[in-house]
């Protein structure tokens, strides 16, 4: 049987880069070898873009950019070749994609750039296409869509440059401290401030300005946060909930990838039917936000035990030791089945 040949998009000009050297390693190694092809196509903090032919470690110790394993490409706009051309010294050559899977976090890759791209190219994607992916990097517009869906988001406001700190100030007043400043568009916990009075507002403001052009005063919610990996186009399956205790104020960049003083718990640690209210509702915000593929939805849990929408992943980190793999392995699935799903769905998906 003919290998696929899967293009592994990794890298990108984001603050995430490094996430998603981690993200495309496990991707890569844990592919089933018999079926899938890995064609490894790198972007530069700088936005250029390679093959990669190198192993995989040079991807875990960032030394993958080096002449010996990289040859300059671009992805065909046309149509009818669904191809990465090589750029060679030898004049083009061509390597035919038959999906592609990008695995690469923040702006210019997992907000709709890049599936924008492969859509135009005609390249079927593993995972959410350019709207869904848009929707789920952009918090204030998610959160707006999945409240029509009488579920229930965090008060907020947008930022924009040049406006007033006096509406900041007087926003801030009425939710009540502490509360969070976010940008808008960034993951991985850049930017994010957890606010306690209001001499730390502006501040705040100021660094998340340096990750988007808008950000968010939004409210705090009391209680823990619960997440759920959400698997399927038409029909969804998800992975057991899991649930993060802190023990410092919230799960930031550094919690995130080292969890010193964290802990992720798969199952969480709650009632049975609440494990299930909540599987429900991140399917209802799946499809609310249009995804495809997979993605990990995230919520609170309040002590009254109400579910409250916080943000959508629609590429969560994918080493062994990611929070979407975790869930998924916990019901059952292992990483291998996961991707090999993935990739089944979207080539289903382009062929419907």
């Amino acid at each position: 049987m003919k290998k696929i040949n899967v293009g592994v998009f990794f890298g990108g000009c984001s603050p995430e880069y490094s996430v998603s050297l981690s993200s495309a390693s496990g991707v890569i190694l844990n592919l089933d070898s018999e079926k899938y092809n890995p064609v490894l196509i790198g972007i530069s903090r700088k936005g250029e873009w390679f093959r990669y032919a190198g192993p995989v470690d040079k991807l875990l110790n960032d030394t993958w950019q080096n002449p010996a394993d990289c040859t300059p490409a671009v992805l065909s706009p046309n149509r009818g070749e669904k191809c990465l051309i090589l750029l060679g010294q030898d004049g083009p050559s061509r390597i035919p994609l038959d999906i592609a899977f990008p695995v690469l976090h923040g702006g210019n890759g997992e907000d709709g750039t890049l599936q924008g791209l492969l859509e135009l190219s005609g390249v079927p994607i593993a995972g959410c296409g350019t709207l869904a992916s848009a929707l789920g990097m952009d918090k204030d517009r998610a959160h707006r869509l999945v409240r029509l869906e009488d579920i229930r988001v965090p008060l907020h406001l947008v930022m924009e440059p040049g406006t007033p700190a006096q509406i900041m100030e007087s926003f801030a007043e009425k939710i009540g401290y502490p509360l969070y400043v976010k940008p808008v568009k960034a993951g991985s916990s850049y930017g994010v401030t957890k606010v306690l009075d209001k001499e730390q507002l502006a501040p705040a403001v100021a660094l998340a300005f340096q990750y988007d052009n808008q950000v968010l005063v939004e409210e705090n919610i009391p209680g823990f946060e619960v997440g759920c990996a959400v698997l399927g186009n038409k029909e969804l399956i998800t992975g057991e909930v899991d649930e993060i205790e802190l023990s410092g104020d919230f799960f930031d960049f550094t919690e995130k990838y080292t969890l010193k003083t964290s802990a992720i718990h798969v199952p969480a640690r709650i009632d049975p039917a609440k494990a299930g209210e909540i599987k429900e509702t991140a399917k209802r915000i799946y499809r609310a936000l249009g995804c495809a593929g997979f993605a990990r939805v995230d919520m609170f849990l309040t002590p009254d035990g109400e579910v409250v929408f916080n943000e959508v992943n629609t590429i969560p980190g994918f080493t062994e030791h990611s929070r979407y793999p975790g869930m998924m392995k916990a019901a059952g699935h292992s990483f291998r089945e996961v991707l090999s799903r993935i990739l089944e769905l979207g080539l289903e998906a382009a062929q419907a």
